[in-house]
């Protein structure tokens, strides 16, 4: 008789993936070894409450998802709020959006398509 234990999956690290697989697999009855290198679980979403604040340790989160399931399912593990991220740079006193679209590079430089756009890049504009 074996002293080893038996696991029906091995996930290496815990980050979303792994801890969103590992939730998974254990409500399907399978059980799982999870390996981490951290001292903490979660990846780069991981908090730290300092004084009763959360700290990013990695910096700040963004999920993004236009799919109601999707949206409800991340909910039920934590309340998410809702955000629009709208970063804008300010460059000689104008305003431009970040990160570069279409959008950018029209008011940068007039131009409309990604081959344009592409061609300005390399340097043939």
């Amino acid at each position: 008789m074996s002293n080893k234990a038996s696991y029906d999956y091995l996930i290496v690290g815990s980050g979303l993936y792994g801890s969103v697989f590992a939730h998974e697999a254990a409500k399907a009855g399978k059980s799982c070894l999870i390996l981490e290198k951290r001292t903490h679980s979660g990846g780069n979403v991981h908090c730290e409450k300092i004084e009763g604040i959360n700290v990013y340790t990695y910096g700040p989160h963004i999920f993004h998802t236009n799919d109601k399931d999707i949206w409800d399912y991340v909910n039920s593990f934590v309340p998410f709020n809702r955000f629009t991220n709208s970063s804008l740079a300010n460059y000689k006193g104008e305003l431009y959006n970040l990160p570069f679209n279409m959008n950018t590079y029209m008011q940068l430089w007039g131009i409309s398509t990604p081959e344009e756009a592409k061609a300005k890049i390399i340097g043939v504009l």
